[in-house]
């Protein structure tokens, strides 16, 4: 069965299921997860900790049954835990799990309690006939990343856990819009920054300044990030993403492709939608699933043919730039092009006001070497 997060603890007072599986890429949160079901066996009895790491196709997962079937030697009651950093175990570990799963929850007693660590799971692996027999022994916690409007809430909630929080009304949506801003895409330094003021500031009402003074810039953002914040219209936020991938020297090949490869996927849906289809459809025929699609359903409906018509032929020259060629209206720097597409899509993206007559097809855009 699976639980949020934030019902994690209260499950554990009422009593402890047979297998814990975590499963989520954020670093925090989910060790976090970990130690609180490490305390709360340590309270049950639970006297000895065995760890196994499946690493590789040949791992002895004969070694993981035999304990749960073994005696402890030194404790009435054991806890396993099973880490899976590939979140593959493979066809023997499918069928490992599926007995080890048989094992402990046909056991009269309750002497195994076991903690299964998985990395972020698509929705494949999600469907496994493995992780089926997981969640069906016991709890299932998913840690999906926190995204930038969760997040000032979350700093509030930590920031009041050690007794501080910021001023009311608009000084204090500020100051955790601002902390926010700082610590996006880096949890676990965002903890650290809220320890930080924790020991730089007695209990009680944070200001703006104290917060400013204190806070490190620990952004940390993926190409994900961008798109986030291009197709949803935040023009501050989309160039400071932008900006900071750069910095962190992510390819700019790599960053120009997720941009094309959006535009396309939008231009297919644009053409779905001029054909009388609805939405949804038009974006499964767009090919466009997950976040994206609920990305796309806002931004789409706003972009006419001829922009995207546009914004492809900038998409071109882009990468022809990447590649070292020239355009004489454009700069030769690919990131500064690369910032200027960004401004067209964001540009686009406002709202269409109706207007007289056909618009003129925009010119195309011709690299020159």
């Amino acid at each position: 069965m699976q639980i949020r997060p934030e019902q994690l603890e209260a499950q554990l007072a009422r009593g402890l299921k047979p297998v814990y599986t975590v499963h989520g890429d954020e670093p925090l949160l989910a060790q976090e997860a970990a130690d609180a079901i490490r305390a709360a066996a340590r309270a049950a009895g639970y006297g000895e900790r065995l760890v196994f790491t499946v690493s590789g196709a040949h791992f002895d997962w004969s070694a993981v049954i035999g304990a749960a079937q073994a005696q402890s030697l030194f404790a009435d009651r054991q806890l396993i835990e099973i880490r899976i950093p590939s979140g593959k175990p493979g066809k023997e570990g499918s069928e490992a799990l599926q007995r080890y799963c048989q094992l402990v929850t046909q056991t009269a007693d309750d002497s195994v309690l076991t903690l299964v660590q998985l990395p972020g799971l698509d929705r494949q692996q999600q469907q496994s006939a493995w992780f089926g027999a997981l969640d069906a022994a016991g709890q299932t916690l998913k840690l999906d990343p926190l995204g930038r409007p969760q997040l000032p809430g979350w700093l509030a909630q930590r920031l009041a856990r050690q007794g501080q929080q910021v001023r009311q009304g608009e000084e204090g949506q500020r100051t955790l819009a601002f902390f926010a801003d700082r610590v996006e895409g880096n949890l676990l330094a965002a903890h650290q920054e809220v320890q930080k003021l924790g020991l730089l500031h007695p209990a009680g009402e944070l200001s703006y300044e104290q917060v400013e003074a204190a806070v490190l810039n620990v952004a940390r953002f993926d190409v994900g990030k961008l798109a986030e914040a291009l197709w949803t219209g935040q023009v501050t936020r989309a160039l400071r993403v932008l900006d900071s991938l750069r910095q962190e020297g992510e390819s700019v090949v790599m960053v120009h492709w997720m941009l094309a490869d959006d535009i396309r996927a939008l231009a297919r849906g644009r053409a779905a939608l001029d054909q009388g289809k609805p939405l949804p459809l038009a974006l499964k025929e767009a090919r466009v699933w997950g976040l994206k699609e609920r990305l796309f359903e806002r931004a789409l409906p706003l972009l006419a043919d001829h922009q995207l018509a546009h914004l492809l032929d900038a998409a071109s020259l882009c990468d022809g730039l990447c590649k070292g060629l020239r355009h004489p209206d454009w700069p030769a720097d690919p990131w500064e092009a690369l910032q200027r597409l960004v401004l067209m899509a964001l540009q686009a993206l406002q709202p269409i006001r109706p207007r007289e007559g056909r618009t003129a097809p925009a010119a195309r855009l011709v690299l020159q070497p």
